[in-house]
């Protein structure tokens, strides 16, 4: 058996075994930290009196967790224990700057709660939980439990996706001494390029609510700077908001058709931004947020070394606009286990969420053309009974200019979760993309590096696609070396893109359906990563094209790290 055939069988058994085992292939014991997690503190009120009695906030009390847990058998390792003597915890004042309350404030649980969610999208903890532990004479104590995930990492990276790989080394921190800013050093070889990239995040800047950005790389076709500093609407509640981004970049990007390239240009883009936000915070469940501003978007595109003379190139750009924008979001926030992530609560989303930004770019400013620019988005959960959750999604982002569209794409997504026990669910996925107008370097693909994961690397190219995805998902209780969380999905991919090329290709041999629809099905593990900073789920998928063309492999073999399941 080959090591195709071999990795099939792996997985295969390794889902037949997820099916049927009742708990998980190897039941795990839970950690303590996690059972510490959840309830309240005894002969403390619910919510609901707290709040109507005008309890005030007394003391504030942090119990931060080390990434293992030496209080359980399974994590008591000399191994473990070195980990946890080498990685700094994270500081009380870090996880302090994050609070939407302090010591003498009224007691709101909504705060606490939003508190949660802000602690849990930060990467390097692992989980977050905020809960009223005693209650005396008006006054209600609180304490904040965290954990922290491993946030040291010396960079070895490996991915595989339509049939080409891709690799990195260096060593990152995201934790830097405990105070929640990222530093790495990092060198990557994509199928686009190769690059080094030194960066620097600091999301509370001396212990502030501004962040701050910076990165540099540079790379085999180009180098790439960036910086923005800004205090973001940081919560529902935020009052006012800044911000400074500046970009600087030049590359060559490549056209593509069949998984082949056919064309590559080089590309100089600059790109700044300057904003002010202002909110009355959250009234009645909303919260509506003005923005105003300036850009400032220039790209120049000039042949590649190795282009053919008289290949087409994208237009040049340079848009110079004042900008106003407008969002409104519903409060409405549901926590979750076992839906995009493995073992770790989610924060979904339910509420609506519509932004507009329209900007006027005038020749009276520099720029090269009069045009409206436009980005909008609307937003909406559904979770109709506990087992059922829909997430869809509208937008549209361009230029309207000499009475019609320009540069403008469309796109449209939904996802569905319809969970049949704790540990299995099927999932549905239906995102499509229109271009309207699109320039060279707003090609639309679909392969196997955008979801299509039997076929080639941008393997279709055209101004429209569609791509539907059914999955069959398992959740497991197995945690092998308590590193790892462990799911598995069988799976079913169906797309096209439409619309023609944006360059002349060679003429369609015969049998080859350009537009024509494309299918495939696989089998997947998933490893979801819930010890590193990263939180990434491992993806490792081998999937048959059914609509196989020419020369194209009977098996592609994909291997990436996802930001979910």
């Amino acid at each position: 058996m080959g090591s195709r055939g071999a990795l099939v069988a792996t997985i295969l058994c390794a889902l037949w075994q997820l099916a049927w085992a009742e708990g998980g292939v190897v039941p795990s014991v839970r950690s303590r930290a996690d059972e510490r997690l959840f309830p309240r503190g005894p002969d403390v009120p619910d919510d609901a009196t707290l709040e109507a009695s005008g309890a005030k906030i007394g003391a504030v009390q942090h119990v931060r967790l080390n990434v293992f847990d030496p209080t359980i058998p399974e994590e008591d390792y000399a191994l473990f224990r070195l980990a946890n003597r080498i990685h700094i915890v994270t500081r009380e004042s870090t996880l302090g700057a994050q609070l939407l309350f302090k010591a003498g404030d009224r007691y709101d649980s909504r705060l606490l709660r939003e508190s949660e969610r802000l602690l849990r999208d930060k990467p390097y903890l692992r989980e977050a939980r905020i809960r009223p532990v005693a209650f005396h004479d008006g006054t209600v104590d609180i304490e904040v439990i965290t954990q922290d995930t491993w946030t040291l990492k010396p960079e070895v990276r490996f991915g595989r996706s339509g049939g080409r790989n891709s690799s990195g080394f260096g060593i990152e921190e995201h934790n830097l001494f405990g105070t929640g800013a990222r530093f790495g050093v990092v060198a990557l070889s994509g199928v686009e390029r190769d690059s080094k990239q030194v960066y620097y995040s600091d999301p509370n800047l001396a212990g502030s609510r501004w962040h701050l950005d910076a990165q540099h790389s540079w790379a085999s076709d180009g180098r790439s700077s960036s910086f923005s500093v800004e205090r973001p609407f940081y919560a529902l509640d935020a009052r006012w908001a800044a911000g400074l981004a500046w970009r600087d970049e030049r590359r060559i990007d490549s056209v593509y058709d069949e998984g082949r390239v056919v064309d590559r240009f080089a590309t100089r883009e600059r790109f700044g931004r300057l904003q002010l936000g202002t909110s009355e915070g959250l009234r009645d469940g909303w919260v509506t947020r003005w923005t105003a501003g300036v850009t400032v978007d220039e790209r120049r595109a000039t042949p590649a070394p190795d282009s053919p003379p008289g290949s087409p190139l994208p237009r040049d750009r340079r848009l110079n606009y004042p900008w106003i924008g407008v969002e409104l979001i519903e409060d409405d926030f549901r926590e979750t286990r076992n839906q995009d992530q493995i073992a770790r609560t989610e924060d979904l989303e339910l509420g609506w969420r519509m932004r507009l930004r329209l900007g006027l770019s005038t020749r009276a400013l520099g720029s090269d053309r009069n045009a409206v620019v436009f980005d909008t988005r609307v937003s909406k959960g559904f979770q109709p009974d506990a087992r059922q959750t829909l997430l869809a999604s509208i937008g549209a982002t361009g230029r309207h200019e000499d009475g019609a569209l320009d540069e403008t794409t469309i796109s449209a997504a939904a996802r569905y979760h319809w969970r049949h026990s704790p540990r299995r669910s099927t999932y549905l996925a239906l995102g499509a993309d229109r271009g309207v107008h699109p320039d060279l370097d707003s090609q639309l693909t679909l392969g196997g590096d955008n979801g299509l994961r039997g076929y080639p690397y941008r393997f279709r190219t055209g101004q429209g696609r569609w791509l539907l995805t059914a999955e069959e998902r398992w959740f497991t209780d197995w945690y092998p070396f308590r590193l790892f969380n462990v799911g598995g999905a069988v799976f079913y991919d169906m797309g096209r893109v439409w619309g023609d090329n944006l360059v002349p290709v060679p003429a369609i041999p015969a049998g080859v359906r350009r537009n024509g629809v494309l299918r495939d099905i696989g089998v997947g593990l998933r490893l979801g990563n819930s010890r590193s900073a990263v939180g990434s789920v491992i993806h490792i998928d081998v999937a048959y094209p059914i609509d196989r063309e020419g020369s194209m492999r009977k098996v592609q073999i994909n291997v990436q790290a996802k930001s979910s399941f």
